[in-house]
């Protein structure tokens, strides 16, 4: 198995697969009792019913059970939603520009493009703002995503852990070209990055 793209993308699998795998199990737990007990307690017409009785085991039982299955799946979401959140103190900086119907990433050295580079097995912070209306950075193989709104500032944190080109989408309607909204991260390696970005200082691009 290749290894994953991002430090995050296996938590959010993880969790993803987790809630997934309990739902089913419980899917199927329920509909086999229910067409066991359709079989199982069918009766004719003209039978006298019978009052049925709590049973106190049972009922702590289905309470218990399903509140500790719930907090399990809080736990592991908010840890990973904690992880995500959390900005290294010396992570990598670019200022991210949203408008209809493009990105712009800047960088500390001034330069500015229309794609996002940046290096493997480094933290990277992006600064997100919008010019004009909502959108949302999404890169799907990272599992990540945050908006980007006019007059605040988002940040999203993230770190690549092996080299390629990932898409990156904008998740949020934005208007007429919003399905056009597409660009790539592109992670290097951190001797290849460091060539390109003190190469290119100061210097505009547009692929």
């Amino acid at each position: 198995m290749s290894p994953a793209p991002s430090v995050h993308t296996e938590t959010v699998d993880f969790v993803m697969l987790y809630i997934v795998g309990i739902s089913v199990i419980l899917l199927l737990g329920i509909t086999i009792t229910m067409i066991y007990f359709v079989f199982k307690y069918n009766r004719k017409k003209g039978r006298k019913p019978v009052d049925i009785h709590g049973n106190i085991w049972l009922e702590i039982v289905w309470i218990t059970i399903p509140t500790l299955i719930v907090l399990s799946m809080f736990y592991y979401g908010y840890t990973g939603f904690s992880e995500i959140r959390k900005i290294p103190e010396n992570a990598f900086e670019v200022d991210v520009t949203a408008r209809m119907w493009s990105w712009e990433f800047n960088y500390k050295n001034g330069l500015r493009t229309d794609t996002l580079y940046v290096p493997v097995n480094e933290p990277v912070v992006l600064k997100l703002k919008s010019m004009d209306v909502n959108h949302s950075f999404y890169i799907p193989a990272f599992r990540i995503k945050e908006d980007a709104i006019p007059n605040k500032i988002n940040f999203l944190s993230f770190t690549a852990v092996k080299p390629g080109d990932y898409d990156v989408a904008c998740a949020e309607y934005c208007g007429l070209n919003h399905s056009m909204m597409y660009t790539k991260v592109v992670a290097m390696e951190k001797s290849d990055f460091e060539k390109w970005y003190n190469q290119n200082k100061t210097v505009e691009e547009s692929e």
